[in-house]
């Protein structure tokens, strides 16, 4: 017999899809973090965040956007021809209607990846897609927003991600990393803050105490600097 799980994800694929996203963009780029860096990637970027991180690059879509059905903005996504799809925001799971959006992107075939903050449930994201949970941490001055029962959700098609700007805050991921034995969970990524922390300083710390995680830097940012909708 199909698990309840299974069915509530069944019975969402078979409901009419014209329901209302606000959209701040879609844009077509290579991907600058996480598993698919380098990968030519369709971003869908969904308006709207409850959180104020200082070092945010996108506030621009904290407002503003256009209504798009989700029949539309499949529609948008297929002109590009491209495998790979990026849900972000924003904070996307900020609108309840992402989850049928996700959903729909999956049964259409597409790989798909949800990068969200981690401060709101990702309980009933469909499981085929991966999702990139960016824990903030204290120096990010929004860490009080965690919702850390979020790790029990995540698995091994998962990736945890930590912003850092200093070493306050890379002793902090290492507790963190620790206390819920993420290695054992999922891929565990870190990255600069843009322009707060020397990349190599912490290439250093990581070798020092070898601690089990991927150092990424920004590609897009490297590529194109501080530049939004790339």
């Amino acid at each position: 017999m199909p698990s309840l799980h299974f069915q509530t994800f069944q019975d969402m694929t078979q409901r009419v899809v014209h329901t209302d996203l606000r959209v701040s963009e879609i844009f077509f780029s290579l991907q600058g973090e996480a598993r698919f860096a380098g990968i030519p990637t369709v971003f869908i970027r969904l308006t709207g965040c409850p959180l104020r991180c200082q070092y945010c690059d996108t506030s621009y879509a904290f407002t503003g956007g256009e209504m798009m059905s989700v029949t539309d903005i499949l529609a948008m996504v297929a002109k590009y021809g491209c495998h790979y799809i990026t849900v972000t925001g924003g904070e996307p799971l900020a609108q309840k209607e992402c989850i049928p959006l996700l959903l729909q992107l999956c049964d259409q075939g597409y790989t798909v990846s949800l990068e969200t903050s981690g401060a709101l449930d990702i309980s009933n994201v469909d499981p085929r897609v991966c999702k990139v949970v960016d824990i903030k941490t204290p120096q990010s001055g929004e860490s009080d927003k965690n919702l850390f029962s979020n790790i029990e959700y995540l698995t091994g098609n998962d990736q945890v991600k930590f912003v850092i700007c200093g070493r306050e805050d890379y002793d902090w991921v290492k507790g963190i990393i620790q206390q819920y034995a993420l290695p054992a969970r999922c891929e565990i990524l870190v990255l600069v803050a843009y322009q707060q922390l020397e990349p190599g300083l912490l290439g250093d710390w990581i070798l020092k105490d070898n601690l089990p995680v991927r150092l990424q830097l920004q590609l897009h940012k490297q590529l194109w600097g501080d530049v939004a909708g790339k």
